[in-house]
């Protein structure tokens, strides 16, 4: 009988009271959220579990009793919600736990609150909003004194640098507090910190181009596997198999990142766990987009965009739509490639998760930046806007993608040139037209009449135009107003 199973034993007993049995079944949920046993921690709750994010009934207890309670079902409620994409759960989770840091802070129980800031931390991170993740696991790992919840906290926050692109703030990490994950602690957190080292090495392997680096990471990616074996933690290994299939898909090995996904995907389909099946396929997706198999990618992104849009995780949807719209463009349904991956910046902007922003800019320059798809104006507006969201980056892949997107912006702003490929003078025109009207709608105000007037063309010539081989600029006007009939009959 394990640890988890004595607790909810102990709950027959009828001497406890109601605070004693709560805080029973908190512990025991605490226990088996870790090992990732979702369900398992739903039904340990009891009757404190009211559904997701539903607040739990804590009268009658002691205030750092109903605390505790606030704290198991808000960080279960994010769990679940990211598990199975249910919209708004995160934010229900986040007050529920907002509600528990600010108890127990007002108690003086300060090791508490800070950890229940590291679940709020964590909510915000499947948000997308990494700088407010950020922010609270740093002051939650600073006032923290036991070992186990340290070293859990600064994983967390590893994942958020990774998101971030942060490359080398998580190493620095990893080397300053590796003293955290000696033999004392949990299966789990040593698996973690493998999965988290090997991250790193992946990373350094593409940015100084050593191949031992790669090999290296395997071996870390496979040390996480067996101690996520010795927790039997599930889902961690499935997120293990996937974050390895990834590494070897990078490396052109593309028949063994499909096993590796294989093996994630039965796990987490028993699991029925929505949200990371979810990262399964869109890995998936970038295999096959890397053999060039455009049809099954699309099919594979279309269940990916469907369970990514019912939850809350914005930066994962983003990335979805960005990969879309590359298979899109080679597929050559070039307006729906072009639209998706505008979208894509937009969603993962809102919420704060900038580079994955920056890296849907990029895509749409390097899909169709080269083209007559864009106007020069627009690809290096979309250049700016890239460099801008980038400008912390970390990461020397989408660095190197932002020095070759410059060079396509160059060409395209540059003088046309008879000898350029697929130079047509037609097409050279209808570029500096583009141009000269986009100029005009910004000076104008997006006055169609006005911008007419700049250019020395009728209102009915121009708005043609509009209407016609320059549709891109309609965004620029202002609507257009249904003009009135006279009533005088000629």
């Amino acid at each position: 009988m394990n640890l988890t199973e004595e607790r909810l034993k102990e709950l027959d007993s009828p001497s406890l009271t109601e605070d004693e049995r709560a805080l029973l079944r908190c512990r025991a949920a605490s226990e088996l959220i870790h090992g990732g046993q979702h369900d398992d921690a739903r039904e340990a709750l009891g009757e404190l579990w009211r559904g997701l994010g539903e607040r739990p009934d804590v009268k009658g207890l002691g205030e750092s009793t109903a605390a505790e309670v606030l704290l198991q079902v808000g960080a279960l409620s994010g769990w679940i919600g990211a598990s199975r994409q249910v919209a708004g759960a995160q934010a229900a989770a986040k007050d529920l736990v907002s509600e528990s840091a600010a108890l127990f802070e007002r108690l003086g129980q300060t090791s508490r609150a800070a950890f229940a800031r590291s679940d709020l931390a964590l909510c915000y991170w499947r948000e997308g909003a990494y700088d407010e993740a950020r922010v609270l696991y740093v002051r939650a790992f600073e006032e923290l004194d036991d070992t186990e919840q340290r070293a859990t906290v600064l994983l967390r926050r590893l994942t958020v640098e990774y998101s971030a692109k942060r490359y080398d703030d998580a190493l620095f990490l990893l080397r300053q507090h590796s003293h955290l994950f000696d033999e004392g602690v949990s299966h789990v957190l040593r698996g973690s910190f493998h999965n988290h080292l090997a991250l790193v090495l992946r990373h350094l392997g593409s940015v100084e181009g050593r191949a031992e680096y790669f090999d290296q990471a395997i071996i870390e990616y496979t040390a996480a596997i067996y101690h996520y074996e010795q927790a039997r933690h599930e889902r961690y290994l499935a997120t293990n198999e996937n974050n390895l299939a990834f590494l070897l898909y990078k490396l052109g090995r593309h028949a063994d990142a499909h096993q590796h996904l294989d093996r994630a995907q039965a796990v987490l389909t028993r699991l029925k766990d929505l949200g990371m099946l979810a990262q399964v396929d869109e890995t998936r997706a970038r295999v096959l987009l890397a053999e060039r198999r455009y049809r099954e990618a699309d099919r594979t992104l279309a269940g990916v965009l469907k369970s990514s849009e019912q939850g809350d995780e914005s930066a994962l949807l983003a990335d979805a739509f960005t990969l879309q719209g590359v298979v899109w463009a080679r597929l050559c349904a070039y307006e729906n490639s072009v639209n998706i991956l505008r979208r894509a910046a937009d969603v993962a902007e809102t919420v704060g998760a900038l580079s994955n922003a920056g890296q849907a800019m990029l895509s749409l320059i390097e899909e169709h930046g080269a083209s007559r798809r864009l106007t020069p104006a627009e690809v290096y507006a979309a250049y700016q806007r890239a460099n801008r969201l980038l400008k912390d980056t970390q990461d020397a892949e989408d660095l190197t993608r932002l020095r070759a997107c410059a060079l396509i912006v160059m060409r395209r702003l540059a003088d046309p040139a008879i000898h350029e490929k697929n130079f047509s003078l037609y097409g050279a025109v209808q570029d500096l037209e583009a141009k000269l009207i986009g100029q005009a709608l910004e000076a104008s105000g997006g006055s169609v009449t006005q911008a007419a007037r700049l250019l020395g063309l009728t209102h009915q010539t121009l708005n043609s135009m509009l209407e016609g081989r320059h549709r891109r600029l309609q965004e620029k006007r202002t609507p257009a107003k249904k003009r009135l009939k006279s009533i005088i009959k000629k």
